[in-house]
């Protein structure tokens, strides 16, 4: 539900941009429908994923030093006090409203990148060998769910408010297609992302901390021990002298540091791996999710706004990102969910950036007679490259830093590689925004440059996939082996297969 949560603030915003220019920046001697100046629409689509990334690397980081459990609560509170904020952003002009909506999704984004590394790793480190993969999979799987749940909160509330105040669409009535009543839809789309964490906290603060932290961190095999029984319902006794013995002396034995020349001789070219990878799928993948209506206006999916008033607009917008999600977002994550047990994390992310590349040149290459004549055509390759990316390195990039490093830096480690992709996700946002305007000056939106075309940046977008593909090559195959064997921990080097310590 942490993950559900996460997915839906961050992606809700993609269907109230155009409505927050719609309110707050519409000039009558424009001729045109009001929208965000390009620094505002970059701030307001990309400040949650600046707090992400801070999130990440400082929530890693810490649960690491104090443990999953202490840190996990806090993150899930920060996310219910930032989404209702979101919604209160107050101010008497425009600036003053875009300026404490930007300050409170940034820390709202600050409790979602807490989210990723303890999310992962209390999940890695519960789960069996053989069902590992599926577990960690499943968790993020919920994210499918929750842009899903963003694009139909947005399509009701839409719905409703058009219902209770009808409005011409914006050529017919410039002034009355946009009522006063709509500055209450994107507020109540935001604080409605604050219910499904406020309903989780309880659980989370059941928990109790992974046994492998307590074993092979705290090294209190007894504390771990007593945390399983509980876990599993089942009395579990301390395992004999040779165990407890074993714990002890891979933590004696694994004492160098995360910035170590040990670290970068065991793990460097696992983390330039994860990292790599992570970052170049972002900048693809997040492009694509925040800036879908205007791929869908350019090839004529959506009607041009003009034509629409601002809640039908809210309305269709959300309507087209359900259905990407519904037929290719969705599906995708559960594929991975059931296959990457018995296919394996490298496979599944190879064959999902080869296909993502494909399809995106594929997009790219006849863009312009798709965009004139085949809409249907263009759509159906389009949500292609997003079943290929969730059954593909949007699920293995969140899984395999989990994996494959030792316990004590594990949450540190997969903070960094999710900060990685992060930063993808940020150069996505706003070059990508900056990148799909057209070169002709008379198309471009008000207030943005000249930019590359759309085109031009799917080809962009392509060359990310195609090289996330080589970079796969630096990631290992965790398929099947205990995350002890994976990172060294029981004394190899992270590639050979001693006995596990744990017994899960």
């Amino acid at each position: 539900m942490g993950f559900f949560t996460d997915a839906y603030d961050l992606f809700c915003i993609s269907t109230v941009t155009k409505l927050l220019g719609r309110i707050y920046y519409y000039d009558p001697a424009s001729g045109k429908p009001g929208s965000l100046p390009p620094n505002v629409s970059a701030a307001v689509n990309g400040v949650a994923l600046c707090g992400t990334l801070a999130g990440q690397l400082f929530f890693g980081w810490l649960g690491d030093r104090f443990g999953r459990k202490k840190v996990y609560g806090m993150t899930l509170m920060l996310m219910v006090m930032a989404s209702v904020a979101s919604g209160l952003s107050f101010g008497h002009t425009a600036k003053s409203v875009m300026t404490t909506l930007c300050f409170f999704r940034f820390w709202l984004g600050f409790g979602i990148g807490g989210d990723y590394p303890l999310s992962a790793t209390i999940m890695s480190e519960y789960a069996n060998t053989k069902t590992r993969g599926g577990f960690i999979a499943a968790v993020f799987a919920m994210q499918g769910f929750g842009i899903l749940a963003g694009g139909a909160v947005a399509i009701f509330v839409a719905l409703g408010f058009k219902t209770a105040y009808p409005r011409e669409a914006f050529e017919l009535d410039p002034a009355g297609s946009t009522p006063p009543e709509a500055d209450f839809v994107w507020r109540i789309i935001f604080m409605l992302g604050a219910l499904p964490a406020a309903l989780t906290y309880y659980w989370r603060m059941k928990m109790p901390e992974t046994a492998r932290y307590t074993a092979l961190v705290e090294g209190n095999l007894k504390q771990a021990t007593q945390d399983m029984s509980k876990v599993l319902a089942v009395e579990i006794t301390e395992e004999n002298s040779a165990a407890k013995a074993a714990a002890i002396q891979s933590q004696h034995r694994n004492k160098y540091t995360l910035f170590s020349a040990e670290f970068l001789r065991r793990h460097g070219l696992h983390l330039l791996g994860t990292t790599s990878t992570w970052f170049l799928l972002d900048v693809a993948f997040y492009s694509q999710n925040l800036f879908q209506k205007d791929v869908f206006t350019a090839v004529g999916w959506l009607p041009s706004a003009k034509k629409m008033s601002a809640l039908d607009e809210v309305y269709r917008i959300s309507r087209a990102q359900c259905l990407i999600a519904l037929c290719s977002t969705v599906p995708g994550y559960w594929f991975t969910v059931f296959l990457i047990d018995r296919i394996g994390r490298f496979t599944i992310q190879l064959m999902g950036f080869f296909f993502m590349t494909a399809f995106m040149l594929g997009l790219a290459i006849p863009y312009n007679a798709l965009r004139d004549g085949s809409h249907m055509t263009f759509i159906v390759l389009y949500s292609l490259t997003f079943f290929f990316a969730n059954f593909g390195p949007n699920s293995t990039t969140f899984i395999v830093p989990a994996e494959v490093f030792p316990a004590r830096f594990r949450s540190t480690c997969h903070g960094i590689s999710a900060a990685a992709g992060k930063a993808g996700a940020i150069v996505g946002a706003f070059g990508f925004l900056y990148a799909a305007q057209s070169p002709d000056r008379e198309k471009t939106d008000a207030g943005y440059p000249t930019g590359v075309g759309i085109r031009t940046a799917l080809l962009m977008l392509a060359v990310c996939n195609g090289l996330g593909f080589f970079f796969t090559l630096l990631v290992p195959e965790t398929k099947g082996r205990s995350l002890e064997e994976i990172s060294g921990e029981n004394g190899g080097e992270g590639g050979d297969h001693p006995r596990p310590i744990l017994p899960v």
